[in-house]
C-alpha cells in the first residue's frame, strides 16, 4: 500500500489495545511512518513513544484518516471529544455501533463501519467493511487497504449484514476455542493425558481450518471425504450432526443470540 497521504496528513488511531495495536503494527509493517501516527489511549503501550509515535498529544487538524478502535461501551464518552472535516476518512472497528451514530459525530465525513476478529493479531484475521453514502469508490479502497494489513477483507451489501458478520467472524474465533476446549475435555475423558489432548485438538482444529481455506471447496464435501460408511467419524457425526441435539441447531442459537445483542448495542 502507499502509505504517502497518510505519512503527509497523519493518521489518528483512538485506542491502542489488542485490535487497535494489531493493526498498528501491520501498518508499521507495511510502510507507515511512525511519525505520522497520532495515538489516544489512556494506558498506551510503553515502547510507542520510543518508537516515534505521538501518543496522547496535540492531534493533526485534518488527518487522513480516523480510526476509531475502543469498546462499543466507551464511544458515548469518546465520540464527542473527537472532531474531523470531509477531507477526514473515519474507521470504526467496534461492534454495534451504528453508521448513523458515527454520521451523528462526524456529519460531513466519510464513514466506514469494518469488524475485523482476534486472528487479525497474527495476520490471519478478516474483516468485513460497509460505508455511509460519502464513502466513495477511493475511501472504501483506502480503508480496505489499511485493514488488510491484517487479513483478508470483504465488502458487505449494506449495514444489515453487520449483526451477522459480527456474530459470525467477529464472535467466532470464541466459538472456535471453546470447540477445542470441548474437544481437548471429552479426549480427557476417554483416557488421554490433559497436555496431549489440548495438543491434537488444538492441531486438529488449526490443520482442519487451514485445509477449508486452502482446498476453496464446500465443507460438506470435505467431511464427506473423511467419513466412511460405519467408521469412527460416521459414528461420531451421527452425534454431532442430530437434527435436534446437534451443532447445527446449536450454532444456530449461538449466532442468533451474539447477532441479537449487536443489534441491542446499536440502539
Amino acid at each position: 500500500m502507499d502509505f504517502s497521504v497518510l505519512n503527509a496528513r497523519g493518521l489518528v488511531l483512538v485506542g491502542c489495545g489488542r485490535m487497535g495495536g494489531a493493526l498498528l503494527d501491520g501498518w508499521l509493517k507495511n510502510g507507515l511512518a511512525a511519525g505520522a501516527v497520532h495515538v489516544i489511549d489512556p494506558h498506551p503501550r510503553a515502547e510507542l513513544s520510543d518508537m516515534g509515535i505521538w501518543v496522547n498529544g496535540k492531534l493533526p487538524e485534518d488527518p487522513a484518516v480516523l480510526v476509531i478502535a475502543v469498546k462499543p461501551q466507551m464511544m458515548a464518552d469518546v465520540l464527542p471529544r473527537l472532531s474531523v472535516g470531509a477531507g477526514t476518512l473515519v474507521v470504526s472497528v467496534a461492534a454495534g455501533v451504528t453508521l448513523g451514530a458515527y454520521e451523528a459525530a462526524f456529519p460531513a465525513a466519510p464513514i466506514v463501519r469494518a469488524m475485523p476478529n482476534t486472528p487479525a493479531a497474527i495476520g490471519q484475521g478478516i474483516t468485513a467493511i460497509v460505508g455511509n453514502a460519502r464513502a466513495g469508490d477511493a475511501e472504501m479502497a483506502l480503508a480496505e487497504a489499511l485493514l488488510s494489513s491484517v487479513g483478508r477483507v470483504v465488502r458487505l451489501e449494506g449495514e444489515a449484514q453487520m449483526d451477522a458478520v459480527t456474530a459470525l467472524s467477529g464472535s467466532g474465533p470464541a466459538y472456535v476455542f471453546h470447540m477445542i476446549e470441548a474437544m481437548a475435555a471429552a479426549g480427557e475423558a476417554e483416557g488421554l493425558p490433559a497436555a496431549l489432548a489440548l495438543e491434537l485438538a488444538r492441531a486438529t482444529v488449526a490443520g482442519a481450518g487451514a485445509l477449508a481455506v486452502h482446498e476453496d471447496e464446500d465443507p460438506a464435501k470435505l467431511r464427506e471425504a473423511v467419513t466412511s460408511p460405519g467408521g469412527t467419524t460416521a459414528a461420531g457425526l451421527k452425534e454431532l450432526m442430530d437434527p435436534g441435539t446437534g451443532l447445527p441447531s446449536l450454532m444456530r442459537r449461538t449466532i442468533a443470540a451474539a447477532a441479537a445483542r449487536g443489534r441491542e448495542l446499536g440502539k
